[in-house]
């Protein structure tokens, strides 16, 4: 069975996701702050999610996680089907989430981590915000005539992208500054199993 450590409104919720969709059953832990120092043992850096597989070994990234789940689960259409050109993309958009929107993200909200500097604190979130813009309108124009970021169904890719704009510090804006991104997310936030989800992160208004 996997276990998975996770907070509220964290990177936790599309794995959470993945794991909903697939059926599959899992052990949910909430790390608390401070967290267990058990929990060091397996991630270091206090990074929630952390997955731990049937096997025993754990994983921490959330995007690792859902490309995993993805390639042991086929039948649950998590991402497209391995080899075909629409997993390119995913693999692509996954991993550009992941390294330009994600740690940007965590810029702003955790900017002292960032600076030695305490007034520099301020010129990290609004670089930060600036690093997220540019990123959401490049996912923006893929979305472009599209239903889908990916082949012609829905994959983690788009359950990650929304949980990042989720997470945009001025969601008023970013809702219309991001019109395709915004349609996705409509559809989504219908969805049932991200307004169970939402339910319990409170990551947009029900």
């Amino acid at each position: 069975m996997y276990k998975l450590y996770t907070r509220p409104n964290s990177g936790g919720f599309v794995v959470e996701a993945a794991l909903a969709l697939a059926g599959l059953p899992f052990d949910q832990i909430d790390v608390p702050k401070p967290p267990d120092p058990a929990f060091l043992d397996i991630s270091p850096l206090n990074q929630v999610p952390v997955l731990t597989l049937p096997d025993g070994n754990s994983i921490t990234e959330s995007a690792a996680m859902c490309i995993l789940l993805a390639e042991r689960h086929p039948d649950a259409g998590l991402a497209p089907a391995s080899g075909s050109p629409a997993r390119a993309d995913f693999l692509r958009w996954m991993a550009f989430m992941a390294s330009v929107i994600y740690p940007a993200a965590l810029r702003f909200f955790y900017a002292h981590r960032y600076t030695a500097d305490p007034g520099g604190l301020e010129a990290v979130k609004l670089a930060a915000v600036t690093e997220m813009d540019r990123g959401f309108a490049i996912l923006d124009a893929a979305l472009e005539d599209r239903d889908w970021l990916v082949g012609d169904k829905l994959s983690l890719a788009d359950i990650y992208l929304v949980m990042l704009i989720a997470w945009h510090p001025d969601i008023e804006k970013a809702r219309i500054a991001w019109p395709n991104i915004e349609r996705l997310w409509a559809v989504l936030r219908q969805h049932p199993v991200m307004r169970k989800l939402n339910a319990s992160h409170g990551m947009w208004p029900a």
